[in-house]
């Protein structure tokens, strides 16, 4: 028998984060003699934004920039709602509160060949800069080596054309890892920055190199990911990835199941789970997470869980 592991990770971590919770849960899988994974459940409070995990043995760490959702939280509309008060969006509007949440996005600093990290972000979506404004700093990251990107969405690509102070006060350029039909989405939202022969003379955009990525694993200043294919709606496909022992699916609704092998003897999941209750037609809900990752058993149908 095969038993999925949620285990706690020493606050301030974040692993696993529903997105309108102050709680977060954190799996981690460990070998063991006997099956392949022991289990523990446990809750945590978590900083949210901001979170740090090491992993590797090698001073790699992971940032959380953002844990939160597309309108990110707190919402204008709960704010400014005279008959009903949003506690969570009180709490959250508050400086420095850890309910305060933009989008999901996270920066991977690993370290490289001459004794420095290399920074690679993972997802600018519209609140990107934001974020950057406030971790940043607190972090002491100043340069943007590559970004990686998940989907096509808003929340993920929308903060694309803010990669601009970097590229004009920082460094020459950025490498963007995007996946085919991305891209095409991309030639179209941010055609500016695609073709950059449509630009006025003398204006100053992001300086982006794209790199078309296919599902296989590639290489990103020497750290290995392995794309996790998901699907984020019917019919739309994201990208979670592996890197490391860790595994990151953001925006998923359902895990096909060519890609359950590729999350084997992972130590940290790190995984979209919207709301507390139940899941959406988009994102998976926290219980439909801890139904997916404790199926284990041969005799468990899981086609008859949900």
């Amino acid at each position: 028998m095969v038993v999925a592991s949620i285990r706690l990770l020493p606050s301030p971590f974040l692993s696993f984060a529903p997105r309108f919770s102050p709680y977060s849960y954190s799996w981690r899988c460990r070998p063991s003699s006997t099956i392949p994974f022991s289990s523990i459940h446990s809750k945590a409070s978590t900083k949210g934004d901001g979170g740090v995990v090491e992993f590797g043995g090698d001073q790699t760490e992971l940032i959380f920039l953002g844990t939160g959702t597309s309108e990110g939280v707190p919402r204008v509309s709960c704010l400014t709602n005279p008959l009903h008060k949003c506690e969570v969006c009180s709490k959250a509007a508050q400086p420095g509160n850890k309910n305060r949440r933009l989008n999901t996005s996270i920066l991977i600093r690993h370290p490289g060949s001459s004794g420095t990290h290399n920074n690679i972000l993972i997802d600018a979506g519209k609140f990107f800069y934001h974020s950057a404004l406030r971790w940043f700093p607190a972090f002491g990251i100043r340069t943007i080596d590559a970004v990686i990107i998940t989907h096509s969405h808003a929340d993920a690509i929308g903060g694309l054309d803010d990669l601009r102070d970097w590229t004009n006060n920082v460094q020459p350029h950025i490498p963007i890892y995007v996946a085919k039909r991305d891209f095409e989405v991309m030639t179209k939202t941010h055609y500016y920055l695609v073709d950059t022969s449509v630009i006025l003379p003398g204006a100053q955009v992001s300086e982006l190199q794209f790199n078309i990525v296919s599902e296989e694993p590639f290489f990103v200043h020497g750290l290995k990911f392995t794309p996790l294919p998901v699907w984020h709606g019917q019919n739309y496909r994201s990208l979670g990835f592996r890197f490391g022992n860790i595994c990151y699916i953001s925006d998923v609704s359902d895990i096909p199941e060519e890609t359950y092998p590729l999350l084997k003897d992972c130590e940290i999941l790190i995984l979209d789970a919207l709301r507390p209750d139940c899941s959406t037609s988009t994102h998976f809900g926290l219980q439909r997470v801890i139904v997916s990752f404790t199926f284990v058993k041969h005799s468990l149908d899981k086609g008859n869980l949900f």
